[in-house]
């Protein structure tokens, strides 16, 4: 290894920071080595379109605290394998934190932990929040939002889902929120709600530059009704944020959630209504 890329590497791993090494294992670059953080590249790997194609990859895997081999053509195409390249991060898996102990928060754990999330469902009702009724947590904490979220670590790859539909937990939850480097904040409920949660939040002193990182209501704009639809528009939202992607979100547009059954029918045939 290359001692720019040790001592960066050394660096990192002291102070917690993610990053991937990503080594050149086959091929005609064999040998060359990069390390990948979430803003910025060390070494090469000696061929500018496999890098490109590489550091993608890595920086994919480390999202997840994910380690592989990879294949790629001669320069750096998907299909192919003469190329083959070893990406290991270094970096826990990022965290997810499901607010809310409800019938959406069991399919958004699921779907976080398809993301590779190590996901925390958390609600002060003892009741609701326990791991029989959340299997596939990681952990099932039994707390105010709030209260948990003051003193739980959040980093830039956190993603906070605030479930709790209820001004009395979601507010104080929020306003603690967007005072972290958490990567994604959501929050769900009808526009209606989020317009006077949004109030209440000014209410409390949030500068409209915090208030504009909460997505509300939560999700991509996919048409989603059911738990497992919801969950899956929610995942989508958080990847497309990950990678910078344009998407329909449901915070960027106007009107109700939900169209009536019929309009969408419509909509989906090319028809015109009203």
């Amino acid at each position: 290894m290359s001692h720019p890329i040790l001592q960066e590497l050394l660096a990192a791993t002291a102070e917690e920071r993610p990053v991937a090494l990503v080594t050149v294992v086959a091929g005609p670059t064999a040998g060359g080595k990069t390390l990948v953080s979430p803003s910025g590249v060390t070494g090469s790997l000696g061929d500018i379109a496999l890098e490109h194609a590489a550091v993608g990859d890595a920086r994919a895997m480390l999202a997840k605290g994910a380690s592989g081999t990879r294949h790629y053509g001669l320069s750096g195409e998907e299909r192919g394998d003469e190329v083959e390249v070893f990406i290991q991060s270094f970096a826990p898996p990022p965290r997810m934190y499901v607010f809310g102990a409800i019938d959406f928060s069991r399919a958004t754990v699921r779907v976080g932990k398809l993301l590779g999330y190590h996901v925390t469902v958390i609600d002060a009702r003892q009741t609701f929040a326990t791991a029989r009724r959340f299997p596939e947590a990681d952990e099932v904490v039994v707390a105010w939002p709030h209260e948990f979220l003051a003193s739980a670590p959040v980093d830039e790859r956190t993603a906070l889902c605030i479930l709790t539909h209820d001004p009395k937990f979601d507010v104080p939850v929020l306003v603690a929120a967007v005072r972290t480097l958490a990567a994604y904040i959501g929050a769900m409920g009808s526009r209606r709600t989020h317009t006077d949660r949004m109030r209440r939040l000014r209410e409390e002193g949030v500068a409209e530059r915090d208030l504009a990182r909460i997505r509300g209501p939560i999700g991509l704009d996919i048409g989603a009704r059911t738990p497992e639809e919801v969950a899956v528009a929610i995942a989508a939202e958080i990847i497309a944020l990950r990678y910078g992607k344009e998407a329909p979100s449901l915070s960027n547009r106007s009107g109700p959630i939900h169209q009536p059954l019929a309009v969408a029918a419509a909509a989906e045939r090319g028809e015109a209504t009203g």
